[in-house]
């Protein structure tokens, strides 16, 4: 554990050397309120209800273009570098190296979300919300956004180049996407198995996120984000195990 922290406190440092840090932040910040107050979009006054609903339901699309850019420079830059080698020489464990990096990344994605928190102090201003929900709703999104992040580093982990990084990781995550909507999955019935549908829907960052959004933390909700996370950071770790054998 102490090298994984040494590893997330370096990397954390690294994200606010840059101005990419503080512009994320900015970035973020300024679309969800536009999303979340605007009256052709969320129209949180309009709506006349002192919830956040119209401020989660566009995390998964902002997380979709948002986190790719984060996590796109997380291996792809070691590796464009050559400061991969280098990294590996140190004495850590190549999962120390993944979980450090992932955790930092995350933990900076906490931070962005955090800074959200005059949009719950307005809904209270406003009315009388179920701070339960809303408090809920934020550990979805925070699980949401590491989800989005896993599949990002171990896409980055795959190339040098930042750009295609990027692009994959943004087709991939809107596959993930893709996978709750209705028109999706009608598109694939009749020629494709009714439990292969279902288990292609059972993917969905929509579906689990939406259940956790409205207050109900369902464990199987909360399984789905921690092994996908797991499951996107161990391929990550072969990735790298097999870039290092070459």
């Amino acid at each position: 554990m102490r090298n994984i922290g040494v590893i997330l406190r370096r990397e954390l440092r690294s994200y606010f050397a840059t101005p990419l840090a503080y512009v994320f932040i900015v970035i973020f910040l300024v679309l969800a309120g536009v999303f979340t107050f605007a009256p052709f979009l969320g129209r949180l006054y309009e709506s006349g209800q002192a919830d956040l609903s119209p401020f989660f339901s566009f995390h998964p699309w902002l997380y979709l273009f948002l986190v790719p850019a984060i996590s796109m420079r997380l291996w792809a830059e070691e590796r464009k570098t050559g400061t991969i080698e280098l990294l590996m020489t140190l004495p850590v464990t190549l999962m120390q190296s993944v979980l450090g990096k992932f955790l930092a990344g995350w933990a900076f994605l906490a931070i962005a979300l955090a800074l959200t928190f005059p949009v719950w102090i307005t809904v209270n201003y406003l009315g009388d919300p179920d701070n339960g929900t809303i408090v809920t709703a934020y550990i979805g999104s925070f699980l949401m956004a590491g989800g989005f992040l896993a599949i990002g580093a171990c896409i980055s982990s795959t190339t040098p180049n930042q750009v295609i990084a990027f692009i994959i990781t943004v087709v991939i995550c809107f596959a993930f996407l893709m996978f709750g909507l209705p028109q999706a999955l009608a598109f694939l019935q009749g020629w494709v198995p009714q439990a292969i549908i279902d288990g292609i829907a059972s993917l969905s960052f929509l579906t689990h996120f939406s259940a956790i959004s409205k207050g109900v933390i369902d464990l199987r909700d909360l399984i789905f984000f921690l092994l996908l996370i797991g499951f996107f950071l161990y391929a990550n770790a072969i990735v790298l195990d097999m870039n290092k054998a070459d």
